[in-house]
C-alpha cells in the first residue's frame, strides 16, 4: 500500500553507512533525518547522501530540532529566542536541501503554553512558519507543521489549520500518536490533502506513547482507509525507537524487520506478528 520508512536519530549509524545497511536488508525504503541538540552538529550532508545513494534509500524529510525549549521555539515571546531558532533552521533547510531533502517537518511551539500567552505565541509562530516557508520555497522545499499534544500549538486540526493559514506554501506532518484534544478521523476529515508526510505510531489516548501499531488503541483499519480517501500518497514514516519506552513491555527490542513486519499486516487489516504490552493505569507523565 504505502512504501515504509524509518525517522532516525542515530548520528554514527547515519554518517558511518550502517543505519542505511540495515534498513535496505529489511527492505525498508525512506528515511526521515531527526537529530535533536547537540549531535546535530555532527551530520555530514555529503555522507548521509553517498550512503543513501549506495543502498538505494530515499531521504524522504528532516525533522527540525524542537529543544530545549528554552533555546529553541518559533513561537517564543522572547524575540531573541525566537529569531535564532528562524535562523538556525534557516542553516540547517540549507544544508539538508542541498542533498535533496524536500520536507522539513517543524513543532509550531514549545511547551507549556499558557492560555494567556497563547494568542501570542499563535501570532509568532505564524510569523516564523511564514518566513520558513519562503526560505524552503526557494530551495524546493517545504515546510510541514506538525501536529502537537498536551498544550503545544497545534494541538486539534483547528489550530493546525490557523498555523498553516499564514502562508499557502505551508504544509502538515500528521503525527498519529499526538492528538489528545482532538481525534484523528476529524483531524484528517479537516486538514485533508494538506498532509504531506506521516509520522506513524500508537498510544493509548493519555499521552503520546510513540508504540507500534497494534500496542495502542488506535483502529488501523480505519486510519489506513481514511489516509487513502484523503489522497495520502507519501511514505509510511515510523517514528518509534529502538529501544523499549518504560511505558511498555517487549521481550526483546526492536529490530528494523520489526517495522516492515508491522506494516505488512497493518495494510493487509491483520494482527502485527510482534507486540508488547502496555503497563497498566498508565498516567500521562509514566
Amino acid at each position: 500500500m504505502y512504501k515504509v520508512g524509518l525517522s532516525v536519530g542515530d548520528v554514527d549509524g547515519l554518517v558511518s553507512g550502517a543505519v542505511f545497511k540495515g534498513l535496505k536488508a529489511a527492505e525498508i525504503s525512506a528515511v526521515e533525518i531527526s537529530v535533536g541538540m547537540p549531535r546535530i552538529q555532527e551530520l555530514d550532508y555529503k555522507k548521509i547522501k553517498k550512503n543513501a545513494g549506495e543502498y538505494g534509500i530515499r531521504l524522504w524529510s528532516y525533522h527540525l530540532p524542537f529543544m530545549p525549549f528554552e533555546e529553541l521555539d518559533i513561537s517564543s515571546t522572547d524575540k531573541q529566542i525566537r529569531d535564532f531558532t528562524v535562523e538556525f533552521d534557516k542553516e540547517l533547510i540549507r544544508k539538508a536541501a542541498d542533498i535533496g531533502i524536500d520536507k522539513f517537518v517543524i513543532h509550531p511551539s514549545g511547551e507549556p503554553i499558557e492560555d494567556s500567552v497563547r494568542e501570542d505565541a499563535m501570532k509568532y509562530s505564524k510569523q516564523s512558519l511564514s518566513e520558513l516557508a519562503d526560505f524552503a520555497a526557494e530551495r524546493g522545499a517545504v515546510i510541514a507543521v506538525e501536529d502537537l499534544p498536551r498544550s503545544c500549538l497545534g494541538h486539534n486540526a483547528e489550530e493546525i489549520l490557523r498555523l498553516i493559514s499564514a502562508n499557502d506554501k505551508l504544509r502538515v506532518c500528521f503525527d498519529t500518536n499526538h492528538l489528545l484534544l482532538d481525534n484523528n478521523k476529524n483531524f484528517m476529515d479537516m486538514v485533508g490533502d494538506k498532509i504531506i508526510t506521516i509520522h506513524v505510531s500508537d498510544y493509548d489516548y493519555i499521552n503520546e506513547r510513540h508504540w507500534l501499531p497494534g500496542e495502542g488503541k488506535l483502529d488501523w483499519d480505519m486510519m489506513t482507509d481514511k489516509l487513502e480517501k484523503i489522497g495520502y500518497n507519501g511514505i509510511w514514516m515510523y517514528e518509534i525507537g529502538l529501544k523499549t519506552p518504560k511505558t511498555i513491555i517487549r521481550s526483546r527490542e526492536l529490530e528494523y524487520k520489526d517495522f516492515a513486519d508491522n506494516a505488512i499486516a497493518v495494510f493487509n487489516h491483520e494482527k502485527p506478528p510482534f507486540l508488547g504490552t502496555p503497563k497498566p493505569n498508565l498516567g500521562m507523565w509514566e
